[in-house]
C-alpha cells in the first residue's frame, strides 16, 4: 500500500502536469474561455481546463495504482457525474437549476453506490439517525459543500489552496484512524491539486472551472462524511465543519446576507470574503494568504481537537465562525485600496532606491549552482536499493528530457517536472532503502539538506534583488514543510512522512531559484537531470 500512496501522488501530479498545457492549447477551440466579467477579478480571457486536467489524473491514479475496491470505484463513478455537468457548465454556462440538478444526482451516487450518509448527530453519539433523517441530510450536505468550494473560486490560487489544506487535515485524519482507501483517493487528488497550483498561483495562467471547483468540493464533502461515519471512524460530526472552513462560512455569510437584504441567495455578487479583504486595501496575495492562515488554523484545530467532547468543540468552532462571519459585518472599504495604492507610491520609490543603492551579494546562488547538482548525483547512491517501478518512471521522464533538450521546446518545464519527480523519488527511496540501519537525525542526507535550506534563504534575501517574488503557494508550502514533522505517527510504510516533505521542500525551492533566476539553469539541469535518472535506471534494472 505505501508503493502504490507514493506513485498515485507522483502519478496524479505528473498526468496534472503533462495535460494542462495540452489542454490549454485547445481552450479556446472547445470554448474552454473564461471571459471578464463584472464579479471577475481577472482582466484578460483565461484557459478554464485546470480542473478536467486534475480530475482526469485522479482518475488515472487511482485506475493504475489503487487496488479494485468498490468503494474507490463508486467513488469515481460520483466524481464522474460531477465533473460531467461541471464541464457542461464552463462551454454552456448552465442555469443554476440545471448545475443544482448535476449536484443532487451525483450525492445520490455517492449515498446510493458508495454507500455515504450520516450516521449521527453531535451530543447524540448513541443515536443512529433514521434513513428518513439521514438521506436528505446527507444530500443537503454534499450539495452545500459543493457549492462552497464552486463559490470560494474568486482569486488565483484560493480554491485549490483551500482545497489543498482541508484535504491534507482529511489525509491525517483518515491516517489516525487507520483508511488506507480513503487515504489513497485523497492522495491522489492531492497530486493532480498540487500539479494544478503550480499554473494557477497568482498571476494565473489557467483556471480550474466549475468541472474543477465543484470536483473538489464533491470530494471534500465524501471524504469527511466517510471519517464522520459511526460505523468507520467515528470521529465527530463537528469536524467536519472545521475541515471545510473558510468556504462554507463564506457561502454561509454571503448567502444570509442576500436574503437579509431581500435578494435571492442564489445571484452572485462581489461580497464575498476575498472581495471584502480586497476591498478593505490587501493585495492579491495577501488576502489569499491571510484566507489560508484562517484556514489552516481552523483545518488544524480538527486535527489537533480530534478526540474533544463536542462541547469542546461546539465552543471552539463558533469561536472561529464568529471570527470569520464579523468580516460581513464591517461595511466594505471600496476607496481603501486605492487610497492604499496612492500611498504606497512614495514608499515604493524609496524602497527601489534603497535596493539599488545596497550591493547585492551573488555567492549563496553561485554556491547554489554547484551544490544541487552534486547532491542529486551523490543522492542516487544513497539508497541500498531502487526498485524496478522507479526505473520505469525515470525511463519515461528521461524520454521526455531528451525530447525537449532536442527540440528546445518547453525545456524549463519539462526540467523542472523532471527534477521534482526524479528528486522525489530518491529522496523517498533514500528514506525507504537506506544503507545503515541507525537512526539518528545527524545523517550525511540531513546535513546536507540543512545546508541547502540555509543556501535557499540566503539566495532569496540577497541574490535575488528582489527579481524572486514569493507566492501565496510558496507559503503555504514552506508552512506545511515546517509543520508536517511535528505531525505524530505520520509514515508510509516504514518512511515518516513529515521530515521527507521538508526536504522535498527545500529541494523545489532551490531547483525554482536556479530556473528564474539563472538563465543558464535550464540546459544545465537538464543534463543532471538525464544524469540522476540514467542512474536510477541502471540501479534499478542492473543492482
Amino acid at each position: 500500500m505505501s508503493s502504490a500512496l507514493f506513485l498515485s501522488f507522483i502519478g496524479s501530479l505528473v498526468i496534472c502536469m503533462a495535460l494542462i498545457p495540452v489542454l490549454s492549447t485547445s481552450a479556446s477551440r472547445l470554448s474552454f474561455i473564461d471571459s471578464p466579467r463584472e464579479r471577475h477579478v481577472h482582466c484578460e480571457p483565461m484557459a478554464k481546463v485546470g480542473g478536467i486536467a486534475f480530475a482526469f489524473a485522479t482518475f488515472i491514479a487511482v485506475l493504475v495504482w489503487a487496488p479494485k475496491d468498490s468503494f474507490l470505484l463508486s467513488s469515481l463513478l460520483g466524481g464522474a457525474v460531477i465533473l460531467f455537468f461541471g464541464i457542461w457548465d464552463d462551454r454552456a454556462d448552465l442555469h443554476y437549476r440545471v448545475k443544482f440538478a448535476g449536484q443532487v444526482l451525483a450525492a445520490l451516487v455517492a449515498m446510493g453506490v458508495a454507500g455515504v450518509h450520516f450516521s449521527s448527530l453531535p451530543f447524540f453519539d448513541e443515536l443512529t439517525l433514521p434513513s428518513l433523517v439521514a438521506l436528505p441530510l446527507t444530500l443537503l450536505v454534499i450539495v452545500a459543500v459543493t457549492n462552497a468550494v464552486n463559490l470560494s473560486d474568486g482569486l488565483d490560487g484560493l480554491a485549490g489552496g483551500l482545497s489543498l489544506i482541508s484535504f491534507i487535515g482529511l489525509a491525517c485524519l483518515a491516517y489516525q484512524v487507520n483508511e488506507p482507501l480513503l487515504i489513497l483517493l485523497i492522495v491522489s487528488i492531492l497530486g493532480g491539486l498540487l500539479g494544478f497550483l503550480r499554473f494557477n498561483t497568482y498571476p494565473a495562467r489557467v483556471f480550474m472551472g466549475d468541472a474543477g471547483s465543484q470536483f473538489l468540493g464533491y470530494y471534500l464533502a465524501v471524504a469527511a462524511l466517510m471519517l464522520i461515519d459511526a460505523h468507520r471512524a467515528a470521529y465527530s460530526p463537528l469536524l467536519a465543519l472545521f475541515i471545510w472552513g473558510v468556504p462554507l462560512l463564506d457561502m454561509v455569510g454571503v448567502m444570509g446576507q442576500r436574503v437579509l437584504e431581500g435578494r435571492s441567495p442564489f445571484v452572485g455578487d462581489r461580497n464575498h470574503i476575498h472581495h471584502r479583504l480586497l476591498s478593505f486595501g490587501l493585495n492579491h496575495g495577501q488576502a489569499v494568504t491571510a484566507i489560508y492562515l484562517v484556514h489552516g488554523l481552523m483545518v488544524s484545530c480538527a486535527y489537533f481537537l480530534r478526540w474533544q467532547s463536542d462541547a469542546v468543540l461546539l465552543a471552539m468552532y463558533l469561536a472561529c465562525a464568529g471570527a470569520v462571519l464579523f468580516v460581513f459585518a464591517q461595511p466594505p472599504g471600496r476607496m481603501a485600496a486605492h487610497r492604499a495604492a496612492q500611498s504606497a507610491q512614495p514608499l515604493r520609490a524609496i524602497i527601489h532606491t534603497v535596493s539599488r543603492s545596497q550591493p547585492k551579494s551573488e555567492w549563496p546562488l553561485n554556491l547554489l549552482y554547484v551544490t544541487v547538482p552534486c547532491y542529486l548525483v551523490w543522492a542516487v547512491t544513497a539508497p541500498k536499493e531502487i526498485p524496478s517501478d522507479g526505473g520505469v518512471v525515470a525511463a519515461g521522464l528521461a524520454l521526455v528530457v531528451i525530447g525537449s533538450l532536442v527540440s528546445r521546446s518547453a525545456i524549463a518545464w519539462v526540467v523542472r517536472a523532471a527534477l521534482y519527480i526524479g528528486s522525489m523519488c530518491l529522496l523517498y527511496y533514500g528514506e525507504a532503502f537506506p544503507r545503515t540501519g541507525v537512526t539518528t537525525l545527524l545523517t550525511p542526507t540531513n546535513m546536507a539538506m540543512v545546508i541547502l535550506a540555509v543556501l535557499v534563504f540566503l539566495a532569496i534575501r540577497w541574490a535575488g534583488d528582489g527579481q524572486f517574488q514569493t507566492t501565496p503557494l510558496d507559503h503555504l508550502i514552506g508552512l506545511l514543510a515546517v509543520a508536517m514533522p511535528f505531525l505524530p505517527e505520520m509514515t508510509i510504510g516504514n518512511v515518516s512522512v513529515g521530515p521527507l516533505m521538508a526536504k522535498a521542500v527545500v529541494l523545489f525551492f532551490a531547483f525554482e531559484l536556479l530556473l528564474y533566476l539563472r538563465a543558464s539553469a535550464a540546459m544545465r539541469l537538464g543534463l543532471v537531470s538525464l544524469a540522476i535518472l540514467t542512474g536510477m535506471m541502471w540501479r534499478a534494472w542492473w543492482p
